[in-house]
């Protein structure tokens, strides 16, 4: 019966290390030098008006065998690149962003949808103002693999939504300088 249990024990240990390794969630953090965010307005019908934030932050946890995601991102709005500092500053002022009083923008996933082994859309909160409201980015691409100068595990993405500034409190002018708002995310981040 002692031979019997050992043997058994020989087999399961065996088969144990055998088995292929369960992949966990794995934590990345937003590489802020390639990260940025833009966004987009009509502006009189004259032309697409487009700026970006040069300062962002946060984390993605991703397990591609789960199929399971959460992103966390801040924004920082007084970072906000026009092309103009004139124009930075308006956009920073109580009508539209009102920076002083809310330096971030934020937006947490509440759910990652997949289509095969990648992210297709991901539903969330995002806060502007300290206005929360719930948006829906669709990634336009996305790629998981080692960095080939930081060698380390990286995945990067493009994702977009749109939104209504009015929304947000910050529909001064709308219609003329339109309403609706579209936020292009490009995303690189590095496992920690």
């Amino acid at each position: 019966m002692k031979h019997l249990t050992k043997t058994l024990a020989a087999i399961a240990l065996a088969a144990s290390m055998a088995a292929p390794a369960m992949a966990a969630p794995e934590t990345y953090v937003v590489d802020g030098a390639h990260s940025y965010p833009r966004f987009s307005y009509d502006h009189f019908g004259f032309s697409t008006q487009l700026s970006r934030f040069d300062n962002t932050s946060g984390q993605i946890v991703f397990d591609r065998t789960a199929k399971t995601g959460a992103v966390d991102i801040t924004i920082d709005t007084t970072s906000v690149n026009t092309g103009s500092a004139e124009f930075d500053e308006h956009i920073q002022a109580t009508d539209f962003l009102d920076t002083a009083a809310y330096p971030t923008a934020i937006f947490k996933s509440t759910k990652v949808n997949f289509d095969g082994d990648k992210p297709a859309t991901i539903e969330g909160n995002l806060t502007i103002k300290g206005i929360t409201k719930p948006v829906t980015l669709t990634v336009t691409s996305f790629q998981a693999m080692p960095h080939p100068m930081m060698k380390k595990d990286a995945i990067g993405a493009n994702a977009y939504t749109v939104i209504k500034r009015s929304d947000f409190n910050a529909g001064k002018f709308a219609p003329h300088i339109g309403d609706k708002v579209r936020i292009d995310l490009a995303l690189e981040a590095v496992k920690k």
